[in-house]
C-alpha cells in the first residue's frame, strides 16, 4: 500500500487484534475468503435496484451475486422461498430495523421493545434513536428478581397499549427467548412480531439456539457477530410483506447496495453451512457457560445467574468498581470488554454497574473450556488487584500466540 499512514494504522490494528483477548460480544474475526470478497472489484460497481430491475447497465454479474446471497440465506435457516423472502442489501442492522418499521408501522404508532437499560437496542424504539422519534416506544422490562423476561407483564402491557409491532431479540440478554409466547402475545393484540437476531443468528444457524422463524413475521440480523461475516444485514420476511419491505430499503432508505459486502455475506453464509460451524456454535455457548460459572466461583454476580447463549453481564458495582473502571483496567492488560448497564441500574450508561462479556471471537481462535478458566482467573485477578498487571499482560500475550487469529 502506497499510503503509508493508512497502512501503518491498519498494521497497528492488526497487531492489537492479534495480541489481545477479545470478549466483545458483538465482534468476531472473519475468514480470509470474506476479506478477499470485501476487497474485490465488486466495490467498483453501482447497482441501484434489485436483480433484473436495475437503474444501471452492466449488472449481469452483480445480479448473480445478490441472488446467490439470497439463496444461501434462505437455505442456511431452512426457509422455503415460497413462504419467505430475504433482502441482503441493508448496510447494517440499524437501517434494516428502520426499513421494517417504516414499511409496517405508520409514523407515530407504537412499537413495543425491551428497555435499553435492560438489554434492548437503540433501534427498538429508544428515544435517542430516530426510531424513538418517528414512532412511540412502549417499553417492557425483565423481572427484577429473576432478571428474565416476564411474559405475564409483557402481555399485560401489550393488551393495554396495543402496539402495531413487537420486537424480540436483544443486545445484552443472555437467556433463550420463548418466541412462541411472543407470537401468542402479538396475536392477542393484532401486532406484527419482529425478531432481531443480530446477536444470536450464528447460534440459530448452528442449531444451539431456538429458531424464530416458526413464529415471526419478520426477522432481521446483522451478518457479523456470531455469523462471522462482514458488517452488513439481512431482512427475512414472510412473502406477503416482502414487496413493501424491499421498497423501504430501496428506494426508501438506501441508494445502491455495497456489492463487495453482498459477496462477502454470501461467502460467510456458505461457511456457516459447514459441519465445522455447528461445532463452533456449540463451543461458543459452552465457553460462555464455563466462563460465567468460573467467575461466579470467584464471587462475581452474573446477571440472571448465567447464560444460554454467547454472552452474559457481570455486576462489578457489587464490588464498588464501575463498568468504566473495569473496562479500562482490563484493556490495559489486553482483555477487551465493554461497559454495560445491568437491569435496574442506578448508574449512568456512560459509567454503569456492569460489563458485557462474550465468547464468539475467542472461540474462533479455538479457545475452549481450559482457557475460559484461565481468562476468569485473569479477570478476577485484575479487578480484585490480586495479580500484577505486567504478569497478566504477559499471560494474555502468551495465550494470544498459542491461539492465533
Amino acid at each position: 500500500m502506497k499510503d503509508r499512514e493508512v497502512f501503518n494504522l491498519i498494521k497497528k490494528e492488526e497487531e492489537r487484534q492479534k495480541n489481545t483477548i477479545n470478549l466483545i460480544a458483538s465482534e468476531n474475526y472473519v475468514s480470509q475468503e470474506v476479506l478477499r470478497a470485501l476487497g474485490s472489484v465488486l466495490t467498483n460497481k453501482y447497482s441501484e435496484g434489485y436483480p433484473g430491475k436495475r437503474y444501471y447497465g452492466g449488472n449481469e454479474i452483480i445480479d448473480k451475486v445478490e441472488e446467490l446471497a439470497r439463496k444461501r440465506a434462505l437455505k442456511l435457516f431452512g426457509l422455503s422461498d415460497k413462504k419467505w423472502s430475504c433482502n441482503v442489501q441493508p448496510y447494517s442492522g440499524s437501517p434494516a430495523n428502520l426499513a421494517v418499521y417504516s414499511s409496517l408501522v405508520p409514523l407515530g404508532e407504537k412499537i413495543m421493545g425491551l428497555r435499553l437499560d435492560m438489554g434492548g437496542h437503540l433501534t427498538h424504539g429508544h428515544k435517542v434513536s430516530f426510531t424513538g422519534q418517528a414512532w412511540q416506544q412502549i417499553p417492557y422490562r425483565v423481572d427484577k428478581k429473576t432478571e428474565r423476561l416476564d411474559f405475564d407483564e409483557i402481555l399485560r402491557i401489550a393488551k393495554k397499549e396495543k402496539p402495531k409491532l413487537i420486537v424480540a431479540g436483544y443486545t445484552a440478554y443472555s437467556r433463550k427467548i420463548d418466541f412462541k409466547k411472543f407470537r401468542q402475545i402479538a396475536d392477542s393484540v393484532g401486532a406484527y412480531l419482529m425478531v432481531d437476531m443480530a446477536h444470536f443468528a450464528g447460534l440459530v444457524a448452528g442449531k444451539v439456539y431456538p429458531s424464530p422463524f416458526l413464529y415471526a413475521d419478520v426477522v432481521t440480523t446483522t451478518t457479523h457477530k456470531t455469523l462471522r461475516g462482514p458488517r452488513g444485514a439481512i431482512i427475512f420476511s414472510r412473502k406477503e410483506l416482502s414487496e413493501q419491505i424491499d421498497k423501504a430499503v430501496f428506494p426508501g432508505l438506501q441508494g445502491g447496495p455495497h456489492n463487495h459486502q453482498t459477496a462477502a455475506i454470501a461467502v460467510c453464509l456458505k461457511e456457516a453451512m459447514s459441519p465445522g460451524f455447528k461445532n463452533y456454535a456449540r463451543q461458543v455457548v459452552l465457553n460462555a457457560k464455563v466462563l460465567a460459572e468460573e467467575l461466579k466461583k470467584r464471587n462475581w454476580r452474573i446477571v440472571s445467574g448465567g447464560t444460554d447463549s454467547h454472552l452474559f453481564l457481570m455486576d462489578v458495582w457489587q464490588k464498588k468498581i464501575t463498568g468504566k473502571e473495569a473496562e479500562e483496567k482490563l484493556e490495559q492488560v489486553g482483555v477487551i470488554v465493554n461497559k454495560n448497564t445491568i437491569p435496574f441500574d442506578e448508574r449512568s450508561p456512560f459509567n454503569p454497574s456492569g460489563i458485557r462479556i462474550g465468547t464468539p471471537a475467542i472461540t474462533t481462535r479455538e479457545m475452549k473450556e481450559k482457557e475460559m478458566k484461565i481468562i476468569a482467573e485473569l479477570i478476577d485477578g485484575i479487578l480484585n488487584n490480586k495479580l500484577k498487571p505486567s504478569e497478566v499482560r504477559r499471560k494474555v500475550e502468551k495465550m494470544s500466540r498459542q491461539f492465533p487469529i
